[in-house]
């Protein structure tokens, strides 16, 4: 389907002609909040133990699959972190940037749903700026919001599922020949009458072997091809730490109970009944890969026994015979003994580990469905990691989870103490605290069943996108417990962070410096959050200017106040590195697709000088 000819009155600048790499497809991060440059939110802690700011400029590494699977069927895509790009400057102008970008189809992720607000007024200013292009949502909560998003005027499209690379591909090629739009699997779009049609999530592969997630190819590659490092940076560190992620599945054998990625929210949301896993050679391969660009540790999302043990030796034994420098960092779901971290320690040169414990309390872990084991067991794993050479052992706690009362969560402080006093103060052992928030994951248990004792404040997308704009977090968290308010969870999450600042600090885990910086950051956000409440009753200007008074504690509040910003970082080691190997892949790459890429401009250039018109070239199909 070729899009309608330029409108007679439009700028020259708009009717240029298209080059060489003409877009067939643009996929923009947006910020959470759209304006966050300008506005006074005390976003709180929710970002502090992740390698994003709480803006969680960090886009979903599906992106990177999708950009690669449709230029290997002969289409261009670009992947653009406007997130990124406006904390990198203050002065970046998002309009204008788009204004430079032309597609016939952009497409918006809506993952996360903190990012609800900065996610849809893209989707906006997208229509605003090129109104004749199509905007495409996808993601986990837009599948799980998917009949609302469609109601709105600035969305087309929303293609659901967690595997979407083959439906991307057949949306544009059904616009491209005009196609019925029913035979695109895991669509939902609406009728030129504005009836919304919702097709089958039928494309659900059971591996991931038809791609690789993350393509670190594609992004390299498309920095050389449109000439823009900052459109793929993966967050605002990124250059400094550029740590790097290998994907073992997606989906999950748990159904921990605050988690959207467990295993009924995967069922319900995505219709998948298992894990679908990428093979070890895979998974290897990846490896291989970023060591050719990366020194920096290398963390392996998802427990690697995922798929069984047997799947997870042979992982270990490729990697053995690769002799890899890089530091290799896992995650555990469950505790694992001597064989497994000797196996671990003979394949790897440098290793670490991070266990997201939640609570000391083994009840409230059972009810949460992670480490559902007894204190001995996850001691005793503790312990045999540490043996087998652990370089930096990460332990997280959570604020908000079910049953646990304000003492509770306290009491992990306690149960840290005496962790220090078995192992030693040895600093290879790290804690960590953050809260549950600032929503519950649509699809887990926890938003789900009322019986986990969870009560919600917003049920719609709408809700959540103007709770994003609300003062403090306090005001923007969706949920109470049964056991704690909203300010209980407030209030005790510092407090947690407050205990660990202090245990860390007598214990010689943390220096001063960094003691020191939680400490003053804890305070800013205790002044900010009595100011912001204070401010409540103020009419709206005046309410403004008070907030504008306290934007230096409310920036200082919003990071590092938990924990160190450097506390959960790996010291660099020589950063990112361009090999012979690396350039001679990219060189290949790049002269594969330039024929391609001639023989369209090509086509489309014809296209131009006769009709005004460009048309989505033809795919050629894997």
């Amino acid at each position: 389907m070729q899009l309608p000819r330029h409108d007679s009155t439009m700028k020259r600048d708009d009717m240029r002609r298209p080059s060489v790499f003409g877009l067939d497809l643009v996929l923009l991060h947006a910020p959470s909040v759209y304006d966050f440059r300008e506005k006074v939110i005390l976003q709180g802690p929710v970002a502090d133990v992740v390698p994003s700011t709480d803006e969680f400029e960090m886009y979903p590494i599906g992106l990177s699959s999708i950009a690669a699977y449709l230029e290997s069927n002969s289409y261009n895509v670009r992947i653009v972190n406007l997130a990124y790009r406006m904390l990198r400057s203050k002065s970046f102008d998002v309009e204008r940037y788009l204004r430079r970008l032309r597609a016939p189809v952009f497409g918006i992720d809506l993952h996360w749903l903190p990012h609800a607000h900065g996610a849809l007024a893209l989707a906006e200013l997208v229509k605003k700026v090129h109104p004749q292009s199509r905007v495409l949502l996808g993601g986990f909560s837009a599948t799980y919001f998917h009949d609302e998003l469609a109601q709105l005027p600035a969305v087309d499209f929303v293609i659901r599922g967690d595997s979407t690379e083959e439906p991307v591909r057949q949306l544009l090629e059904a616009l491209r020949e005009g196609d019925p739009l029913e035979s695109v699997e895991n669509l939902t779009w609406k009728r030129p009458s504005g009836a919304v049609v919702v097709n089958p999530l039928s494309f659900v592969p059971d591996n991931l072997d038809y791609i690789d997630v993350p393509d670190y190819h594609y992004m390299m590659r498309s920095v050389f091809k449109y000439g823009a490092l900052a459109d793929v940076v993966p967050y605002l560190e990124w250059l400094r730490h550029p740590e790097t992620m290998v994907l073992n599945a997606r989906g999950c054998t748990f159904d921990c109970a605050t988690c959207g990625g467990s295993r009924s929210a995967y069922r319900n949301v995505c219709n998948r009944s298992a894990p679908a896993v990428r093979s070890p050679a895979n998974i290897v391969s990846d490896i291989r890969t970023i060591t050719s660009f990366s020194a920096d540790p290398i963390f392996m999302v998802h427990d690697p026994r995922i798929d069984g043990v047997a799947r997870a030796e042979r992982v270990f034994e490729l990697l053995k015979a690769e002799k890899i420098d890089n530091e290799l960092v896992l995650e555990l779901f469950y505790p694992a003994g001597d064989d497994f971290f000797s196996m671990v320690q003979d394949a790897t040169t440098r290793w670490s580990l991070q266990i997201t414990l939640e609570s000391h309390d083994e009840q409230l872990r059972r009810v949460n469905g992670k480490f559902a084991c007894s204190n001995e067991a996850v001691e005793s794993m503790i312990a045999s990691a540490l043996a087998h050479g652990c370089r930096k052992l990460d332990i997280f706690f959570m604020v908000g989870i079910p049953d646990q009362t304000p003492a509770q969560a306290l009491a992990d402080v306690d149960y840290c103490a005496g962790l220090v006093d078995r192992f030693g103060a040895n600093n290879r052992l790290q804690f960590y605290v953050a809260p549950l928030g600032p929503f519950l994951d649509p699809g887990s248990r926890a938003y789900e069943d009322p019986g986990l004792g969870f009560h919600r404040r917003f049920n719609t997308l709408e809700e959540h996108r103007a709770a994003l704009l609300q003062s403090s977090w306090q005001d923007i968290l969706s949920y109470r417990t049964d056991t704690m308010t909203r300010e209980q969870i407030v209030e005790t999450s510092y407090a947690v962070a407050h205990g660990l600042n202090e245990l860390k600090h007598q214990s010689g885990l943390i220096d001063d410096a960094t003691h020191q910086t939680v400490m003053g950051h804890l305070g800013a956000a205790n002044q900010a959050l009595v100011a912001i409440q204070a401010s409540k009753d103020s009419p709206p200007d005046e309410q403004a200017k008070l907030l504008d008074q306290i934007r230096e504690e409310v920036t200082a509040a919003n990071a590092a106040t938990l924990c160190g910003g450097d506390e959960l970082r790996w010291k660099p080691t020589v950063g990112l590195r361009v090999t012979k190997s690396l350039l001679r892949g990219l060189a290949l790459s790049l002269a594969n697709e330039l024929p391609r890429s001639w023989a369209r401009f090509r086509g489309r250039y014809d296209t131009a000088v006769t009709t005004d018109a460009v048309s989505i070239a033809q795919p050629a199909r894997r």
